[in-house]
């Protein structure tokens, strides 16, 4: 009786939004638009219709809506909403699409400082929301890839191609790295920007020669993150250009990301340029050179990267010399070792970030693998969060078995964080 009672009220009002949607007043439709979200999934259709409104404002409201009821039925709508003339509804489309696989995206989006002002869309892009991607385990439609990849390379505005391109790298759209490698080809530099961390989210090293153009860019933001893209996508043959901008620079900006991308592409030819950086005034061209001759692997650096572990005092630095020393082969779980270092500093909430990352690529040597089972099971919380957060990204098949058992955990964020880990690795191995 109660369900037949709230069946027929929300057909009743859905009747009643009906005839506002048909107003010949476009504040009419536009009040009809925002009651509508309240009826959620059963609403779509009047909403979609309302997508062709003649009104630019309505759209905006029909859109918005749609993005507030933020289910499966919602994705049709939205890639709709992205072929749209105006680009604010392009740009909320976008964020709404992001946030059904990133759940509360919109509030962290683009959108959420988005503005008209003077009939331009005026919003902010943070480097603190484009760390964002979705976990490995998760299916994009590909549908919706498709529509981002379009507005990237031709939205009605470079905020929402910008917008876009970032959407396409935290959903990890692959098959729109063609249409972000057009994009970049504009002359906006927040577009190439965007487009040049997608391609480093995605990871696909093939990428890497059409983006070295920018590594003399005119934009210092862009020529750094087109440095960076040179080592993430690990392209060796950029190597010679990185050595000379680097020598060159009188950029700090620049400089450091020259030698951490030098740093991430091991060349015993580099040996001597990041032994000498050990001892620059800079911290972070001491880590960057430190992981550096982590990942050249020769043994005869091991008294320099023992030296530096021992008396450096920039903790950031001295965790770069921990990786070092661990791609080196001192790893051990002793108390004042090098990877009990870098398991320690899990626990610190400003170099968590710097510990994981550089776990998850010492992990992927199986030696060192194995030794991070036992503190997964018997360290701190933090730690053992971290650590099933590594095995996600450089656990194999005998790591499967480790982390099931940490979702026994009898903390229930450890539990969580293990089943997610779980779920990632088993996505990856398939």
């Amino acid at each position: 009786m109660v369900r037949h009672t709230i069946l027929c009220l929300i057909s009743t009002a859905l009747a009643l939004a009906a005839q506002d949607i048909a107003s010949p007043n476009p504040a009419e439709r536009k009040r009809a638009a925002r009651e509508l979200k309240a009826q959620g999934t059963a609403a779509l259709p009047s909403l979609t219709k309302l997508l062709s409104d003649p009104d630019v404002e309505v759209r905006i409201e029909a859109v918005k809506a749609i993005v507030e009821i933020d289910t499966q039925h919602s994705l049709d709508p939205l890639i709709q909403a992205t072929r749209d003339s105006d680009p604010e509804v392009q740009i909320r489309a976008t964020d709404g699409l992001v946030n059904f696989y990133l759940p509360g995206y919109v509030r962290t989006g683009f959108t959420a400082s988005l503005r008209r002002v003077g009939g331009r869309i005026k919003g902010r892009f943070t480097d603190e929301t484009n760390e964002q991607v979705i976990d490995p385990f998760i299916e994009v439609r590909p549908d919706v890839i498709q529509a981002l990849g379009r507005l990237a390379r031709g939205g009605a505005s470079m905020e929402a191609r910008a917008n876009a391109a970032r959407a396409v790298g935290i959903l990890r759209g692959r098959a729109a790295v063609p249409d972000l490698l057009e994009a970049i080809q504009a002359k906006d530099s927040q577009l190439i920007y965007e487009c040049l961390v997608a391609l480093q989210k995605i990871g696909d090293p093939a990428a890497a020669p059409r983006v070295a153009f920018l590594l003399r860019d005119l934009d210092e933001r862009v020529q750094a993150a087109a440095i960076e893209t040179m080592g993430l996508l690990r392209y060796m043959d950029a190597l010679p250009q990185l050595r000379e901008i680097l020598a060159r620079t009188g950029k700090k900006r620049v400089r450091r990301a020259a030698l951490r991308s030098i740093a991430m592409l091991p060349d015993r030819a580099s040996r001597e340029l990041l032994r000498r950086y050990l001892n620059d005034r800079d911290g972070e061209l001491r880590e960057a050179a430190a992981e550096g001759l982590g990942r050249i692997q020769d043994p005869e650096d091991l008294a320099v990267l023992e030296k530096m572990f021992a008396e450096e005092r920039d903790n950031s630095a001295r965790l770069s010399a921990a990786f070092g020393l661990v791609m080196l082969g001192k790893a051990d779980l002793s108390e004042f070792g090098a990877l009990r270092y870098l398991i320690n500093t899990l626990n610190s909430s400003a170099r968590v970030g710097e510990a994981r990352a550089l776990l998850i690529e010492a992990a992927r040597k199986p030696e060192v693998r194995r030794l991070l089972y036992e503190p997964l099971l018997s360290g701190t919380v933090d730690e053992r969060i971290g650590l099933a957060q590594v095995l996600a990204h450089s656990g194999d098949h005998e790591s499967i078995s480790v982390l099931e058992r940490a979702t026994r955990d009898p903390d229930p964020k450890v539990a969580q964080e293990a089943l997610r880990a779980l779920r990632a690795l088993r996505a990856r191995l398939s």
